[in-house]
């Protein structure tokens, strides 16, 4: 089933049981989602936490995602369980809270962002940040549903942060890898190769030195992948201190059983093998810059045209809970930026931004049309719009974007909720609601019979 070098490799490779591990892979992988604690309370029924991470858990089968609303609106994802250790990487080397500034430089499609918005909280900033246009839509997708406001999501090549200089205090490259740990599933095993394992390892080489200029001094670099292979793992690790004026940080994983604390020279690391821990292959080390690094100054920017006039913040104020500081205008639209006005600019200025905090609404004709964005963020009132409580089946009818009767709601602008939580907005005209869930968001699928949904069940 895998790859003969493969399997000749890990035979001779420390830390590893190959028997054991090789067993592992050719089960079914473990199943796992990671609630938002803002938005939903609940957990799944009969789930098992995720030891690592406080809001983590494993479900007992597969559900269909796509056909659950709580999922559209951001009560939880989807993420792989070993991945969501970086929770305990967080706490045990950054002093939360503060004023961070944090870059997911790989992000997509989105796992990780959310995770690292719920960590670091509403007052610091992060970058998520994808190189390839269509996962960095997805990208952008994700962070819109979590809805905690924090982040922004750009779309460049790593060489680019090398124009912000001394910027994040923390980076979070989860580098393209060759996916050994992946190998439950075929597609990874039929693209892995000796020669690509090289070729990753090289990548991976460029995406360090290219990012390496935008950490503060004693800043933190925490580097993952989900292969098994040392070349991309720990011997990275030692080539990037080789090269520059660094440290590895040594993580205490002594109250989570089975993770392999990985000793190469110096160099400290940390792996998942599914053998031993209740999840996918993982590897993470993290590196403190201790050589010096000049940081760009940020200097104050006077754009009239980014100022919202007296009448776009009465609206922000009356609909949601963000500050005036922090309202943006482009054009006829409003944002509810994560960062000052100048530290935005400065972003701007070198970087491809692609989603710009919270679009609260566009203006048109006069009219204030509020976003999606709104309806799913943690910062909207809860009274300002008439609330309609929906059923299953009219969520999935609204997200397929198939005409809605609705009896009982207000004219004007409606939100529609499921289980109490917000699905988006439809606007009642009178003779027909119009529908503003996404276009692009879209269900597509064949809706299965009533009661066959298969989503997740939840504890009362």
């Amino acid at each position: 089933m895998f790859p003969e070098d493969f399997i000749k490799r890990l035979k001779n490779q420390k830390y590893i049981d190959a028997k054991a591990l090789v067993k592992a892979l050719e089960e079914p992988s473990p199943v796992s989602i990671r609630i938002n604690k803002s938005k939903w309370s609940k957990i799944p029924l009969k789930a098992e936490p995720v030891l690592w991470c406080s809001n983590g858990y494993y479900l007992d089968n597969r559900p269909s995602y796509t056909l659950d609303p709580l999922f559209h609106s951001g009560c939880y994802y989807p993420q792989e369980a070993s991945g969501m250790f970086l929770e305990q990487v967080i706490s045990q080397t950054s002093a939360l809270p503060g004023s961070l500034r944090v870059l997911d430089l790989c992000a997509a499609p989105g796992g990780k962002s959310t995770h690292l918005s719920d960590i670091i909280g509403p007052d610091n900033l992060l970058v998520a940040n994808e190189p390839i246009r269509s996962r960095a839509a997805v990208l952008a997708e994700t962070i819109t549903k979590w809805g905690l406001g924090n982040t922004l999501v750009t779309q460049n090549d790593p060489a680019a942060f090398g124009r912000l200089p001394g910027f994040f205090d923390i980076i979070v490259a989860d580098a393209p890898c060759s996916g050994e740990g992946m190998f439950r599933a075929e597609t990874a095993v039929r693209e892995w190769s000796v020669g690509n394992t090289v070729h990753c390892s090289e990548r991976q080489k460029r995406i360090l030195m290219d990012i390496w200029p935008a950490l503060k001094e004693n800043g933190l670099l925490i580097y993952s992948t989900c292969t098994f292979n040392p070349g991309e793992n720990e011997e990275n690790i030692k080539w990037l201190i080789s090269k520059k004026e660094a440290e590895c940080v040594k993580l205490d994983v002594s109250g989570f059983k089975g993770i392999a604390e990985i000793d190469f020279e110096g160099i400290f690391g940390y792996g998942f093998y599914p053998d031993k821990v209740n999840g996918e292959g993982f590897f993470i080390s993290v590196i403190r810059k201790t050589g010096r690094q000049e940081q760009t100054r940020i200097k104050s920017q006077r754009k009239p045209e980014a100022r919202p006039d007296k009448n776009d913040l009465n609206v922000v104020s009356l609909w949601t809970q963000f500050s005036k500081e922090s309202v943006f205008k482009r054009g006829d639209e409003v944002f509810a930026l994560p960062c000052s006005r100048d530290v935005y600019h400065h972003i701007y200025s070198n970087l491809k931004i692609i989603k710009a905090g919270t679009k609260v609404f566009a203006i048109k004709n006069k009219d204030y049309l509020a976003s999606h964005d709104l309806a799913l963020s943690i910062a909207l009132k809860t009274d300002c719009f008439p609330s309609n409580e929906i059923s299953l089946s009219d969520s999935l009818a609204f997200m397929r974007r198939d005409n809605l009767i609705l009896n009982d709601a207000a004219k004007g602008w409606n939100i529609l909720t499921y289980k109490g939580v917000n699905l988006g907005f439809v606007n009642n005209i009178g003779t027909r609601v119009n529908n503003y869930f996404p276009v692009e968001w879209r269900i597509r699928m064949n809706l299965p019979e009533p009661g066959k949904e298969n989503i997740i069940t939840w504890e009362l």
